[in-house]
């Protein structure tokens, strides 16, 4: 499955990284399916999220809203194809723009250089209905919930779960606490 899949042109999105309840929905999906999941592919699938820091929305707008309400706002300002919105949101690293939806939150919006999925769309950073989370540890807490899965959380167990990452183990209580609370939330 591609986390991206249901998302339109011109967006660049990846729910995986971005969105709560659609984290907890692909837990609850994989976490249905009749087989042993697939550990390769489930960790190709989570390698899309990265490894630097990123901000979850955990609002309740759907990733459909989402997409709705950003596309409004880029029709009403006449940033519907490539160049104005290049333009308008700037080309460089460090260009971007952020706008409020509906619920309040924040979004930036920036230029991506692909012709089909030129608007790239994340939470802004301490936006309202969002939190800031490491790369590996949501990825860890995510493959613990659907491989692991016991409700008593041993750090023998949260580090099985990041060797199928490729992780090293977790030897900071801060991490292993970071962690446990990611999979508390997606419990939740």
């Amino acid at each position: 499955m591609n986390s991206a899949s249901n998302i339109s042109e011109p967006f660049q999105f990846n729910p995986l990284k971005h969105h709560l309840s659609f984290i907890k929905d692909f837990i609850a999906r994989r976490l249905s399916e009749n087989d042993t999941p697939d550990v390769r592919i489930l960790v190709k699938e989570l390698n899309h999220v990265g490894t630097s820091v990123m901000d979850v929305y955990n609002g309740s707008l759907t990733v459909r809203r989402i997409i709705k309400e950003v596309s409004l706002f880029l029709k009403s300002k006449n940033l519907g194809n490539e160049a104005v919105f290049s333009r308008w949101a700037g080309v460089n690293f460090k260009d971007f723009r952020i706008i409020t939806l509906s619920d309040s939150s924040q979004w930036m919006l920036k230029y991506h250089n692909d012709r089909a999925n030129y608007v790239h769309l994340f939470p802004a950073r301490m936006s309202p209905h969002s939190f800031r989370v490491k790369a590996n540890t949501l990825k860890s807490a995510i493959l613990y919930n659907i491989v692991i899965g016991k409700d008593y959380i041993s750090r023998r167990d949260l580090n099985r779960a990041r060797a199928l990452l490729g992780l090293s183990p977790v030897k900071d209580p801060a991490e292993t606490e970071a962690i446990t609370e990611m999979i508390e939330i997606f419990r939740g």
